[in-house]
């Protein structure tokens, strides 16, 4: 983003607003001067006030946060792959501060942020018992390619937008709903893991995936599910686990004659502070306690490779204590089949980058805010570098023809 015709010196304010598929407003700000030719460079120069300070090249994206008139704790995502997110970039006169009326519009220019590149395909599947969205590089892209699983927490439904994305770089990539979508059951209340199975057995035997083994990624509950995948499923031979947990959490898992049980959550040790906000972090039953060992999930017993991503900051709950108790049990067994990407001032949910940061959120399942953790500056980070080693992983474990 540049900025040019300003006065030597000249402070200006940077203004970001967006609107999700609702009309629901977000906007970002920050203060800026510019250098002695009347210039500015948001790569190169650095913010000093607003939403953000210093160089942060796309920090007016990950800043996005509702508007004063707006619901607060409303996260900015993009519900269709199909469209851009539209963005206006503004330059107000002076130095604004945030909430305040910005100065004169100096000048604006529209940003619009694709999910998918052109020529990606998009697939509705409704192969047996398996739902979801398949999406497949471009047409000029031969393949085959690396197959990739991905799967979101407990909002339930169908979230698209990082499979368009890993599609756009390479990969096949399978959205895969497990709740709250179409037929499947409306509420988590047990699973059946051969309804995973199907799925990677399908994405495995598609003549567009490369094989012999297919990966998964997936966050919170997600990537619970997604290392019960690579421990049980010979099919999936990558886990990619984002703030997840070492145990099966909530639902009962089915595969079988075998069930792991659900550890369960106490709302008597949910904090609830003055503004309403939810605090799950102490909720959930300790996995330690050996009360609960039958809901742990036999790791050791997988033969692929496990990346663990946690944010060091995440408030849901204990996913840097689930990470180590993860790798505890792996390493216990004699296996170092794992890499562990671990973010200090991170939250729960990462990111595909310059996702807008949402320290609270409204659960989608219990409608109240609930408090994600982290540092808006330093999720930003973990997002970035998390996305290209996420990458790198399945790229080298999936034996993809890159």
């Amino acid at each position: 983003t540049r900025v040019a015709g300003l006065g030597p010196g000249q402070a200006v304010t940077l203004r970001a607003v967006a609107a999700d598929e609702r009309g629901c407003l977000f906007q970002s700000c920050a203060h800026y001067q510019a250098d002695g030719r009347g210039e500015l460079h948001l790569g190169t120069d650095a913010s000093h006030g607003g939403d953000y300070t210093g160089v942060e090249p796309m920090g007016l994206f990950w800043s996005l946060a509702p508007a004063g008139m707006e619901r607060p704790y409303q996260r900015l995502l993009p519900r269709s792959t199909g469209a851009p997110m539209k963005v206006e970039m503004l330059v107000h006169e002076g130095h604004s501060r945030r909430g305040a009326m910005p100065g004169p519009v100096m000048a604006k220019a529209q940003v619009e942020r694709w999910f998918t590149a052109p020529g990606v395909r998009r697939i509705r599947l409704k192969e047996g018992g398996v739902r979801g969205s398949l999406f497949l590089p471009p047409g000029e892209w031969d393949g085959p390619f690396p197959g990739v699983i991905d799967m979101y927490g407990d909002e339930g439904g169908l979230v698209e937008f990082r499979s368009s994305l890993l599609a756009t770089r390479g990969f096949a990539a399978l959205s895969l709903p497990y709740f709250d979508f179409e037929d499947l059951p409306k509420v988590m209340k047990e699973f059946k893991l051969e309804y995973f199975e199907e799925a990677a057995r399908f994405l495995q035997r598609h003549p567009k995936v490369s094989g012999p083994g297919v990966g998964v990624i997936g966050t919170g509950k997600g990537a619970e599910l997604a290392l019960s995948m690579i421990t049980f499923l010979p099919e999936v031979v990558a886990a990619v686990c984002i703030s997840g947990c070492s145990s099966n959490t909530v639902a009962d898992l089915h595969y079988g004659d075998m069930t792991l049980p659900g550890l369960r959550f106490d709302m008597n040790k949910v904090n609830v502070s003055d503004t309403g906000v939810f605090d799950t972090f102490e909720a959930l039953d300790d996995p330690m306690n050996p009360a609960n060992s039958p809901c742990t999930i036999p790791v050791e017993k997988a033969e692929g490779h496990f990346l663990l991503v946690v944010g060091e900051d995440d408030r849901v709950w204990k996913s840097s204590l689930y990470a180590e108790l993860a790798i505890g049990r792996l390493r216990q067994h004699g296996k170092e089949n794992f890499e562990l990407l671990s973010y200090p001032g991170a939250g729960h949910r990462i990111d595909p980058p310059s996702t807008p940061f949402c320290q609270v959120a409204v659960d989608r399942v219990l409608g109240v805010p609930v408090m994600g953790g982290g540092e808006s500056k330093a999720h930003a980070r973990a997002q970035e570098h998390s996305w290209g080693k996420i990458q790198e992983f399945l790229r080298l474990h999936l034996r993809s023809y890159f």
